[in-house]
């Protein structure tokens, strides 16, 4: 066996395997679980992973770890079905019940013979969130955990983004995941075959439904979609599993893991920041992030040199990162009490230079926020329109005006994603053909004449109005290659009718200006010399974000879609802006 990739000295162990073992929650579901041990009897700290997606795979290497891995450091690996899923029993409803149920498996791993009673826990996106909520309950024998790619506020960055859903994750989601295996669950293997062939044969049109209401893929194998329809404001529904408001119950050390085309990138960054600021851990080291330029999902996922487009080179691939090793020493400094290399809490890869850099807070303390204003003759419409980006405030300048007909949305093309590969890739794309819209207004730097530096939160403050009773304003960073590729960075959303409270609609009035943020999230990009900051301007992007109908009634029962006439204002009295997080060389 070669030894030249991570952990292949270890690897050479042998273990004990016990397969599919009841655990039993406290309402007398069980559930069961695959447990790797030492050959050599004795008390270990403990490994948890509780997985909605079959925890069999991690006989071979389940989503970063090897358990032959662990369990050569000196570990017990348990890999735990969740209720309702595979071999586990019970009813399964995304979420609602992790906070008890993961407080019930960690204090159940505490109490076993071969457990010494500390228990660490690992994995990414939903496997994250199952961390995150059991670290809510505060069991007492949780000792620290390594989340990635994974959410904060599960209202906000994992269904819905300000005000719009996430419908090609959602569905996607549920579709790959859960619907087609649940109709196996139920004995009807027909049905089941019919959703396999619908999943194998997705394209564009896949969600294309008016009303929303109408998905049919979920009736009957995840009617809790439905649910999530019927509640597109952040009321007490979602609040229950709001990670937001247990920060400060949390008191375990975590090592957060992002990327950033990742869709839960900004949640990966929120829990850090949060736990720093209102956590009960003792110190900021405690909390630990490391962000790449990776996805969620396919090729680019985490851990990969290769996403979308761009391949990021080998510094961002796990050959150099040894994520394995990275969480076997994060668990060895807080279960085995061993003394680990001073680290800075902060690691982040910057794009367009293809580095690693270690920093000591997000956003970075000599960040200067800085305003980008958008300008134009009243043409900004495609990328051969009059619109310019620059750092002087406008004067008397003519609206950009365009339409919107959300029986013709702007295209997604890439961005940060999940969870289909067929009709909406995640990560870097060429957006040149969007660009080409007239629903697209397109503002630009002149070609820089010096590398910048754009690493932190972004934010797009637009002043605009609509014919509309309600409507949605998008936002698009972008880096513009002197070839002509037009590489996305971030990209956000506002639905106009929760542009104040997501909590609570506040209606437009139609031709009224309004002034509206436009969340971007973060990115970390250096742009080259020669290159341009681009932002583009649109009221859709689909199916990543449902139709704003434009109408101003329930987004999910509205078939009765209306055009809406856009206007974006840049004056001395309307200073519609890109803010950007420069960091000064």
């Amino acid at each position: 066996m070669s030894e030249s990739w991570p952990g292949a000295k270890e690897a050479r162990t042998e273990m004990t395997i016990e397969l599919n073992v009841p655990i039993e929650l406290r309402d007398g579901v069980v559930t069961r679980a695959d447990i790797y041990r030492p050959k050599k009897v004795g008390r270990y700290p403990v490994a948890l992973q509780r997985t909605p997606y079959d925890k069999s795979r991690g006989q071979a290497m389940f989503y970063g770890m090897r358990p032959i891995r662990a369990v050569s450091r000196g570990y017990v690996v348990v890999i735990q079905d969740v209720r309702g899923r595979w071999a586990s029993d019970g009813r399964f409803y995304p979420l609602r019940q992790e906070i008890n149920d993961g407080y019930d498996s960690v204090e159940w791993c505490a109490k076993q013979p071969w457990s010494n009673g500390k228990v660490g826990m690992w994995g990414p996106s939903y496997v994250g969130a199952t961390q995150w909520l059991a670290a809510a309950s505060a069991p007492p024998h949780l000792s620290c955990i390594a989340p990635c790619i994974t959410a904060s506020n599960y209202y906000e960055d994992w269904f819905y983004r300000d005000g719009a859903l996430q419908l090609s994750f959602v569905g996607a989601w549920i579709l790959d995941s859960f619907a087609a295996h649940e109709l196996l669950r139920q004995g009807k293997k027909k049905e089941a075959d019919a959703m396999m062939d619908v999943m194998d044969h997705m394209d564009e049109k896949a969600f294309d439904f008016i009303p929303l209401a109408r998905l049919p893929y979920f009736k009957g194998n995840a009617d809790y979609i439905y649910d999530w329809l019927a509640h597109p404001e952040q009321d007490a529904y979602w609040e229950k599993i709001n990670l937001e408001n247990y920060h400060s119950d949390i008191s375990v050390p975590a090592l957060n893991i992002g990327g950033w085309y990742d869709i839960f990138v900004q949640g990966t960054i929120e829990n850090f920041v949060r736990m720093r600021k209102h956590g009960k851990t003792k110190e900021s080291r405690e909390q630990q992030l490391l962000i790449g330029p990776w996805m969620h999902w396919g090729r680019g996922a985490w851990l990969d040199k290769f996403v979308g487009d761009i391949d990021f080179g080998h510094r961002a691939s796990n050959e150099a990162i040894d994520m394995e090793g990275m969480v076997l020493d994060f668990y060895d400094k807080w279960m085995k009490g061993k003394r680990a290399p001073r680290t800075s809490p902060l690691k982040i890869f910057v794009m367009g230079e293809n580095v690693w850099r270690d920093e000591n807070e997000w956003p970075l303390a000599r960040t200067k926020f800085t305003d980008y204003f958008l300008h134009s003759g009243g043409s900004a419409n495609t990328l051969e329109g009059d619109g310019t980006l620059d750092e002087v405030s406008s004067e008397e300048q003519q609206p950009d005006r365009f339409v919107y007909d959300p029986l013709d949305p702007v295209p997604t093309i890439g961005g940060a994603l999940c969870c289909d590969l067929t009709f909406t890739p995640g990560g870097p794309y060429d957006q040149a053909c969007i660009e080409k819209r007239k629903d697209v207004l397109v503002y630009s730097t002149p070609p820089l004449r010096r590398p910048v530096e754009v690493t932190g939160p972004l934010t797009l403050k637009l002043f605009a109005s609509t014919s509309a009773a309600d409507t949605d304003f998008t936002g698009k960073l972008v880096d513009a290659w002197p070839c002509g590729y037009v590489q996305n960075l971030t990209q956000g959303i506002i639905r106009a009718r929760y542009r104040e409270s997501r909590k609570m609609a506040k209606p437009i009035q139609p031709g009224k200006i309004y002034e509206y943020t436009i969340d971007l999230w973060s990115t970390s990009n250096v742009f080259r010399k020669g290159h341009q900051i681009r932002v583009e301007v649109s009221s859709s992007n689909f199916p990543q974000f449902d139709r704003n109908m434009n109408t101003a009634k329930h987004p999910f029962k509205e078939d009765r879609p209306v055009i809406a006439v856009q206007q974006v204002y840049h004056d001395k009295a309307h200073p519609s802006r890109l803010v950007l997080p420069i960091i000064p060389k």
